[in-house]
């Protein structure tokens, strides 16, 4: 199904004379996925301490750019300037899943928001990755079906961000719009794992 990940390619062809500077100044690949992940958990610690505070979620949308131009750098940095290693390929997952829970758990604390649908979205959002990666183990490839991947999730947050800085209250849209993400979130837990067993049996 379609997700913004299928721009990843065109996204990365921007990045890359940064990613050859930060590479001649030696910038690994590891330390651009802890700089993503510390960015991240920053982030969510001050939107978790000042939730009453609606300016501090128009940050959000800013931090989820820069996040998602990190995680292709340090993607870009591994294949193409000889960084790859184990301890980068248990980074990046750990780090993805990490970054998601510290900058989506603050919605939580929203007035009229639901705690518990948020936390459902994190929950299966870090299910969707494991189920991508479960299927290397079948001998199928990394999945990054949609149709609520990563980068489907950072725009779909970082949208609520900008509009609850800019002063929409939040309440029962905000309830319907994370019950969508949800469902398409499971949903993306099915295809990655329907597509994998499907590759693996070719």
């Amino acid at each position: 199904m379609p997700s913004i990940y299928t721009i990843k390619p065109a996204f990365q062809n921007l990045l890359r004379p940064l990613c050859k500077w930060l590479a001649g100044r030696g910038i690994t690949a590891n330390q651009v996925t802890v700089s993503a992940l510390l960015l991240s958990i920053m982030t969510g610690v001050l939107l978790a301490l000042n939730p009453t505070n609606i300016l501090m979620f128009l940050s959000l949308p800013l931090v989820l750019l820069i996040r998602m131009a990190l995680n292709a750098i340090d993607g870009m940095l591994a294949r193409e300037h000889a960084m790859q290693s184990a301890l980068g390929a248990i980074l990046n997952e750990l780090c993805d899943v990490a970054s998601d829970a510290a900058l989506y758990l603050p919605f939580a604390l929203l007035p009229n928001v639901s705690p518990t649908l948020t936390v459902f979205i994190v929950v299966s959002a870090i299910i969707s990755e494991m189920t991508g990666v479960i299927a290397v183990q079948i001998g199928a490839s990394r999945r990054y079906d949609g149709p609520m991947g990563k980068s489907d999730r950072a725009f779909v947050f970082g949208a609520i961000g900008l509009a609850v800085g800019v002063g929409v209250t939040p309440g029962p849209w905000l309830n319907w719009l994370f019950a969508a993400v949800l469902a398409l979130t499971v949903l993306t837990v099915i295809n990655r794992a329907r597509h994998a067993l499907l590759e693996a049996s070719i």
